[in-house]
């Protein structure tokens, strides 16, 4: 454990104390990073304690840029707020905000995008948007439930939105069955393979 720290360490220091811009790689290092560093402190991980005293590192797939999107993104104002299933009998408020319409390896897709109606009235989170998704990789590469991405509102006078798949991690689910999580909506699936992200989860057994 100690080890991986050090590496991880060497890692954020190198991104934060480089005096020029860093690289999209060196980004997206960044974002593993914090995930990382989330789910080695026992105060925030959603492991189970039995797995933490395993874990290491979450297992993500290579970079590829190709998977970071500007989409033409077209607000939804005045949708009515519904109730988004979960893998328990829990029903989140939520708001469609948006559609995103974006080109992938030369095919055309689209995706909604969704306002917390609880996340709204936090102050830290209240430019908070929520993307929730399937693709064809659920239940082999990636999590069986599907995965996430963390957006904030655009500017306001902008038609596009970036969509970085590189970003996508899986929801607690994947790792604890104790926590209650959002569904993807059907009109989220995505027909093809999205091999960016996080991959899902191994549990690593603890020597006997």
């Amino acid at each position: 454990m100690k080890k991986i720290f050090f590496v991880l360490t060497i890692v954020f220091l190198f991104i934060n104390c480089s005096p020029k811009k860093i690289s999209y790689e060196d980004e997206i290092k960044l974002f593993q990073y914090k995930l990382n560093t989330e789910f080695a402190d026992a105060e925030k991980s959603p492991l189970t304690e039995e797995d933490l005293k395993t874990f290491k590192t979450l297992d993500f797939f290579k970079t590829d840029k190709n998977y970071k999107v500007e989409a033409e993104f077209e607000l939804t104002p005045n949708t009515p707020v519904f109730e988004m299933q979960t893998n328990t009998d829990r029903l989140p408020l939520y708001r469609k905000y948006g559609v995103a319409h974006f080109t992938l390896n030369g095919e055309k897709f689209k995706l909604n995008i969704y306002q917390s109606q609880d996340l709204i009235v936090n102050p830290e989170f209240e430019d908070y948007l929520f993307l929730p998704f399937n693709d064809t990789t659920n239940g082999s590469s990636t999590y069986g439930g599907g995965r996430y991405i963390d957006l904030k509102f655009p500017p306001k006078e902008s038609k596009t939105i970036v969509i970085d798949f590189n970003k996508a991690y899986n929801p607690y689910c994947a790792y604890n069955d104790t926590y209650s999580c959002p569904i993807p909506p059907p009109e989220n699936n995505l027909p093809i393979d999205i091999p960016v992200g996080v991959k899902a989860y191994k549990k690593i057994k603890s020597p006997v």
